[in-house]
């Protein structure tokens, strides 16, 4: 090809690609994901193992964990990055499950197994799980520890993880436990073995002001002592609170039984009560508190409703503490049973002092009442253990409370994979995408056409000089795969 010929086609190309990548890029810039939840089971047979006739075991939630329907476990407050012009997805969550079982007469338990904190890559048209995972190998006993192990292959199918959404979301990720998954797993199963499917939702906050159409979470605003702006606060004399809330997940088992195949129900928040997985949160603190003693109501209400009969609602939730004992009471309304400030559980909670203009109770165990046990219809004694009690006060207006596990926004798109797709990049399979097609309202596709029809030209152009030059002399002769994560 001519010198001449080559520049004019170089120079063209480049001012159209200039003109229109800025266009395409607009999204390739990377940003923080901030709340969310990811749902797993790990494997379900082996929760049918662990807690059958033969390991007699059992499993415990740690890190605000939560259990989700029959044998799955929820995982919280999702950080991470996202890129929607590459599709690159980093997303990790909190939270473990601790498994145990064979026990043996000495009281030990041969088997001992923690998976905690799960983090998802994608890249392009791969996936890959990681877990913290703590196991006693069988056998031997030796417990190894270890951080962050690609413990499972994720199978993402025709998705197309591009996009200019708020949310990603992905739902029965098929998952195959990895070689070096399979070590950590203390050798219960081999490499291949498919895991039970992952799904996770993740909220995307927004960039800089080429992200347009997508809104961050709103933060908190409460402040951190000491941060700009914050002024120290002197607690009140008369020992008012200044803010205040209980957090409380009711019983582990109840709430399974709630969203189980029995009962086939849910429950509801209102009245600014919250949801956090493991437990529910009732904020708007207000009361006292003196020489240890604590007497705060809260605001919220939670409502449990299912088939066989199942309507429970928990209102106007209330918290005492005298003696180091502490009560938690609540409004109870159902067809068999109604109360006003009923006492649900009993919790202890010695030597109560404030720290910062904070005062908290942490995870204190708790029992039933024997009121309690009709507000749940006799389905427990009075005396059963129920899920712990959290609670924390604010005497200073610059004192802040614990954070509440980050579920994120409610799923509402979802993508899944599909087995045999013969496009990889179906509509169905993207996370939500943003309304317009651009963030300056051009479309991606001129891009690879634009492209194309210059090619087109400069192939014609090529092959009109040829054939001039074959005629003038005589004695010359005219000599997707696509990936996913494209």
């Amino acid at each position: 090809m001519p010198a001449r010929l080559r520049a004019l086609i170089t120079v063209v190309c480049a001012a159209v690609l200039g003109a229109l990548l800025p266009a395409a890029g607009a999204h390739a810039a990377s940003r923080d994901v901030r709340g969310g939840r990811l749902d797993w089971g790990i494997k379900s047979s082996f929760q049918s193992y662990v807690t059958g006739p033969i390991a007699k075991g059992s499993y415990s939630l740690t890190g605000g964990a939560a259990t989700v329907g029959d044998s799955q476990f929820r995982f919280h407050s999702a950080t991470g990055t996202y890129d929607g012009g590459t599709g690159a997805f980093t997303a990790a969550f909190s939270g473990g499950v601790h498994f145990v079982g064979h026990r043996t007469d000495a009281g030990v338990n041969q088997l001992d197994l923690t998976i905690s904190r799960p983090t998802v890559r994608v890249s392009g048209s791969t996936g890959t799980l990681y877990v913290d995972v703590v196991s006693k190998a069988e056998g031997t006993g030796t417990v190894t520890t270890s951080r962050q192990v690609p413990f499972a292959s994720l199978s993402l199918g025709g998705i197309d993880m591009r996009g200019g959404g708020d949310t990603v979301v992905l739902n029965n990720l098929p998952a195959t436990l990895t070689s070096e998954g399979a070590k950590a797993f203390a050798g219960y199963y081999t490499a291949g073995t498919a895991l039970d499917p992952v799904s996770l939702s993740a909220d995307v906050e927004a960039g800089d002001a080429g992200d347009a159409g997508t809104p961050s979470r709103t933060p908190s605003a409460s402040r951190t002592p000491g941060s700009p702006g914050a002024t120290k606060s002197a607690e009140p004399a008369d020992g008012a609170l200044v803010d205040g809330a209980v957090d409380w997940g009711v019983r582990r088992t109840f709430r399974e039984y709630v969203t189980g195949d029995i009962a086939k129900g849910r429950w509801t928040l209102s009245g600014g009560a919250e949801d956090g997985g493991a437990l529910f949160r009732f904020p708007g603190g207000e009361g006292t508190f003196r020489d240890g003693e604590l007497d705060a109501g809260f605001e919220g209400a939670l409502h449990f409703t299912g088939e066989r009969g199942l309507d429970l609602k928990l209102s106007g939730v209330r918290a005492t503490v005298a003696d180091g004992k502490g009560t938690l009471y609540a409004d109870v309304a159902s067809d068999d049973y109604s109360a006003k400030k009923a006492p649900l559980v009993t919790f202890t909670a010695r030597d109560l002092t404030a720290k910062d203009g904070l005062v908290a109770v942490t995870e204190a165990p708790a029992k039933l009442t024997a009121q309690g046990a009709k507000a749940f219809d006799s389905m427990y004694r009075a005396g059963t253990e129920m899920d712990p009690v959290s609670l924390a006060v604010a005497l200073t207006a610059d004192a802040e409370l614990p954070a509440l596990p980050d579920l994120g926004s409610t799923p509402t798109v979802s993508a899944t994979p599909e087995t045999g797709s013969a496009s990889p990049r179906s509509t169905e399979a993207e996370p939500v995408a943003s309304e317009s097609d651009g963030d300056d309202g051009s479309v991606a596709l001129p891009i690879g056409l634009t492209v194309g029809s210059l090619l087109l030209v400069a192939a014609t152009l090529v092959v009109a000089r040829k054939r001039r030059a074959a005629t003038a002399t005589a004695s010359e002769s005219p000599s997707a795969s696509t990936s996913d994560g494209d």
